[in-house]
């Protein structure tokens, strides 16, 4: 693993990136926007998998793979925007390069220092999803985005002044906005699926339980969960979000804690035990959460079905 790392094609800079796809230089170091219509890329110009040192917010007028469900779509077939945030492997097989990218946003994360934007950016979850939970937009959110792109491209084509900046990561947070008003839209016209996805984590859960899993390998975790769903968890917590108010972790935690109280009301074990029955390395650990889901120390739930 290391030593394919190592080999990976790492850009460090948007000079970088243009140097690669065989275009002029950026006019500001640290943001670019690639319009495909004016600046297309050759196929044979894409790299394979490669590592970002920056963002790269993508829009594509055309995604494979709409969510069916029974006899009908979920999706709209609209086109989509793709995140990539530093520090991710992109590319290969699922090359989400410029090739069929309309617009394409390049950002350095130095571009927003000074700015609020800095600190908020970690609240963004989009940035660590995966591929195949693209943001599939409805036409009138495609000319949203197109719209905001447009206007960062002519500000960008423009006389760089005091004001330039101010004015581009101002429009950055809006198209941030939108794409958290659209994914949480997605989330919605996905319900019958998601619900669907909702019980197969709940049967996880149970399941885990029920083969002691806890015992060798401790709490579930939102990442364990996101792999036997098939989806990265920073999508599932957000999904779940949407459809329950509750993150994965939250889930796992309520979940914890009825196998707590089964325990506590119908068995002998101590509050010690139960905690490592349950995956906790320190029952200091378990009786807080306990105490934070339910206002009782498990001594006290205990002592009230005596």
């Amino acid at each position: 693993m290391k030593k394919e790392e190592h080999q990976l094609l790492r850009l460090e800079s948007l000079s970088d990136a243009h140097r690669l796809f065989g275009l002029p230089q950026p006019k500001h170091p640290l943001i670019s926007l690639i319009n495909g219509a004016h600046s297309p890329i050759a196929e044979n110009q894409l790299p394979g998998r490669h590592v970002l040192a920056y963002y790269k917010i993508s829009y594509k007028p055309k995604l494979g793979g709409r969510l069916k469900y029974g006899q009908g779509y979920y999706d709209f077939d609209e086109g989509g925007l793709l995140f990539a945030a530093p520090g991710q492997i992109i590319g290969g097989n699922d090359n989400d390069g410029a090739v069929c990218s309309q617009q394409t946003l390049l950002i350095h994360p130095d571009f927003f220092l000074g700015y609020p934007l800095a600190k908020k950016m970690k609240q963004y979850g989009f940035f660590s999803y995966a591929t195949n939970e693209t943001l599939h937009l409805s036409e009138e959110e495609k000319n949203t985005i197109l719209a905001i792109f447009n206007f960062m491209e002519t500000e960008l084509n423009g006389r760089i002044d005091d004001f330039s900046q101010d004015v581009m990561v101002s429009q950055t947070e809006l198209l941030f906005s939108y794409a958290n008003r659209f994914y949480k839209r997605q989330f919605l016209t996905r319900k019958a699926v998601n619900t669907e996805l909702l019980a197969k984590l709940e049967d996880i859960l149970d399941n885990y339980f029920k083969d002691e899993l806890p015992l060798r390998k401790g709490i579930p975790t939102v990442a364990y969960l996101a792999e036997q769903l098939n989806l990265s968890p920073n999508y599932l917590s957000d999904m779940l979000r949407t459809l329950t108010g509750q993150s994965a972790q939250q889930h796992i935690h309520d979940r914890l804690i009825e196998h707590a109280k089964e325990k506590l009301s119908t068995t002998n074990l101590s509050v010690s035990e139960i905690a490592y029955e349950l995956g906790f390395e320190h029952s200091q650990s378990f009786s807080k959460l306990f105490k934070s889901k339910t206002n009782q120390s498990p001594l006290a739930f205990r002592q009230s079905f005596n």
